[in-house]
């Protein structure tokens, strides 16, 4: 791929510049079936020849082996990409299944340091807390940190899955680069309060999952035959059962739009997203996640479809008709604590 795609700057002009769309390392290890790692390696040395440079993982993912996997890709470009990772989602080890969450200052600088050690950096760009625990006041959670940050430990700070009024909280305690959440064509839960105070704050938006976990691609009607074993998709509700056939239907505009642009309906999904930082005035760094060069290459072509106005109002309802939720457990999101 011959054209870089064009850059922004995360958390307003003293953040660091990233391609307009970055890149989800999360199923290189484990949700989506198995991987060739040698075509995985591919992946994101085209990420990088295409200007894709947000690399984005966590320290659940594979239980830290996704760290650990792109510590070798860290280690020959580091002054090329900015790595972004997360704490706060503990697993067991006996119980991989299991989930927990931790926002305490402990258990924080103990993730930092792995975190550090598995990506093989000096420091981390951007610092994520994965997931937000109500019971831990954010004057202790975002102050760990900020002490952090201060340490050179981490440059820049992030939050996912929190509300508009829990980022503003946070972003009194010590500046927040970026939030990052689901928000797809199909996912808009974060409109109602996130993207304004993002907006609002200078916090750039990093959305997840903006293929909706693979389904505005238009690849899956069942997850039940379209899925490999293993696949955490097939015990999602929007992938199951009558959802799945219902959810199927409603990307006909999609595929409509998509042929008139000579895009695929993932290109067309990925447009949207990106335009949603025109119509809400603030900063989108979408990072869809693939694991094979030609898909890689094709959703950075997205960034250079504008859809029209008539088209975006073709689009508009499809959140609202969605069947099913994101999770089974709706609990930790911040979908769950908007008032």
């Amino acid at each position: 791929m011959s054209d870089r795609i064009d850059t922004v700057r995360l958390g307003g002009q003293d953040g660091p510049e990233v391609g307009v769309q970055g890149f989800g390392a999360m199923g290189i290890s484990e949700f989506y079936g198995d991987t060739d790692e040698a075509a995985a390696r591919d992946t994101l040395d085209a990420a990088l020849e295409a200007g894709v440079t947000l690399i984005d993982t966590a320290d659940m993912y594979g239980s830290g082996a996704n760290e650990e996997f792109l510590a070798h890709f860290l280690a020959a470009h580091r002054d090329e990409v900015t790595i972004a990772t997360k704490f706060a989602i503990e697993r067991d080890p006996d119980r991989p299944a299991s989930r927990g969450i931790r926002n305490d200052r402990a258990y924080i600088r103990q993730a930092v340091e792995g975190s550090l050690r598995r990506l093989g950096v000096e420091t981390i760009d951007l610092y994520y807390m994965h997931r937000r625990d109500p019971e831990v006041p954010f004057a202790e959670s975002v102050g760990a940190m900020a002490e952090l940050a201060a340490e050179g430990k981490v440059r820049y700070l992030g939050l996912s899955e929190v509300t508009g009024p829990e980022l503003r909280e946070a972003h009194a305690v010590h500046p927040i680069a970026a939030l990052q959440s689901e928000w797809s064509l199909f996912s808009r839960d974060v409109e109602r309060s996130a993207v304004g105070a993002a907006a609002e704050l200078g916090v750039t938006f990093v959305p997840c999952s903006p293929l909706g976990r693979g389904f505005l691609t238009g690849s899956f009607a069942d997850a039940g035959k379209d899925l490999p074993d293993g696949d955490f998709r097939r015990h999602q509700p929007r992938f199951t059962g009558e959802n799945a056939a219902r959810n199927a239907d409603l990307l006909a505009p999609v595929r409509k739009i998509a042929a008139v642009h000579g895009a695929t309906p993932a290109q067309i999904a990925l447009a949207w997203v990106q335009q949603r930082a025109a119509v809400h005035g603030l900063t989108v760094v979408p990072i869809p996640g693939t694991r094979k060069r030609a898909r890689l290459e094709e959703n950075a072509a997205a960034t250079r479809i504008t859809l029209t106005e008539a088209e975006l109002a073709d689009l508009e309802p499809l959140a609202g008709l969605v069947a099913g939720d994101r999770y089974p457990d709706m609990s930790f999101t911040s979908a769950a604590r908007e008032a």
